[in-house]
């Protein structure tokens, strides 16, 4: 997903090469307006102008399907990643506790610090083929004490880190202007955290 700055000086370049193209081509061509369009797009701006009166709000204005799936993609890990679980209390005295929820593949693929959505079609796209994801578990530990955690109560802390280490195809295709396509053989590594709370249980913390 390129950024808002990246993305401004890409389409201020694109419209700069139309510019220079349209007016170093010789000819000029006058485009017809048929005063249907001219009326059509008076009622368009008059209906605007009321309905942001009405709401008390802008009037429309168009929006590029690229922010609204940066939304979309931002209540999406907050629900699935970005919260901490607190587990029940496991009964006996040396309960086995271990860690048996991995990082699924749509986690780790959205845990890259390179993201390939975002590009401009036929102008500048990243893809990423043959992807292969290894998953390894190297931090399995529980904390000894119990401890008040504020919103959460008496609770130990289980930490369960993961190397995640990522292989695959990174493909950078160009149409225009110049037309090119580059597949680079990729290694990425991320770590990713998947500490829980477990509350405790026992006579010292009923209150």
């Amino acid at each position: 997903m390129l950024k808002l700055s990246q993305l401004a000086t890409k389409l201020t370049a694109i419209a700069g090469l139309v510019m220079i193209t349209v007016s170093m081509s010789g000819c000029v061509h006058a485009i017809p307006v048929s005063p249907y369009s001219i009326k059509m797009f008076a009622q368009f701006s008059e209906m605007s102008w009321s309905y942001a009166r009405f709401w008390r709000t802008t009037p429309f204005i168009p929006v590029s399907p690229y922010f609204s799936q940066l939304i979309e993609d931002t209540y999406h890990e907050e629900e699935r990643y970005g919260k901490m679980p607190i587990l029940d209390p496991v009964e006996g005295e040396n309960p086995p506790l271990f860690c048996i929820d991995p990082p699924s593949d749509d986690e780790v693929i959205r845990a890259l610090p390179d993201k390939s959505s975002g590009g401009l079609y036929f102008i500048a796209e990243t893809s990423r083929n043959n992807v292969r994801i290894v998953t390894e578990l190297i931090v399995d530990r529980v904390d000894d004490e119990c401890r008040f955690i504020p919103l959460a109560g008496p609770a130990r802390v289980h930490h369960c880190h993961y190397k995640c280490t990522v292989f695959f195809d990174k493909v950078i295709r160009s149409d225009w202007p110049v037309p090119f396509s580059h597949t680079d053989q990729t290694q990425e590594v991320v770590y990713i955290d998947h500490d829980h709370l477990i509350r405790c249980a026992g006579p010292e913390w009923v209150r």
